[in-house]
């Protein structure tokens, strides 16, 4: 019994550690973006938390945009609430772009219709104290 419930925990341990993935793994630090939107759903969960925007493209359709942030965690410890995100807001996010073609980002800062900003990445690129 116990040699099962150590399987286990190896078991969802390691598939925790696979999960999460290095930033040129996944985004293109060649391809910045900066998109402005209304925020549809965030998801504050670890190891990174998401907000979703629509963003109206020239051509008038709508595309539903991904932004990975930093963990909920980190989130916290910056004084940031999930409720600082209410569904229907307007808000411009910078980040890069995902190198899978979908539309997903990591992100960087994001900045509220008044001008107010946050700070939602996970961490510095290339440089940039995010």
């Amino acid at each position: 019994m116990r040699v099962a419930a150590a399987i286990v925990a190896i078991c969802a341990w390691a598939s925790t550690a696979a999960a999460h993935h290095s930033f040129t793994a996944e985004f293109d630090i060649n391809k910045p973006i900066k998109l402005t939107g209304t925020i549809t759903m965030v998801r504050w969960s670890n190891p990174h938390g998401w907000i979703y925007i629509d963003v109206k493209g020239d051509d008038g359709k709508v595309v539903n945009w991904a932004f990975e942030t930093a963990a909920a965690n980190a989130l916290y410890r910056r004084g940031t609430r999930p409720e600082d995100f209410p569904v229907g807001t307007p808000v411009t996010i910078d980040g890069y772009v995902a190198r899978n073609g979908t539309p997903t980002a990591t992100s960087g800062k994001l900045t509220f219709a008044d001008g107010r900003t946050m700070t939602i990445g996970a961490g510095a690129v290339a440089g940039e104290a995010r």
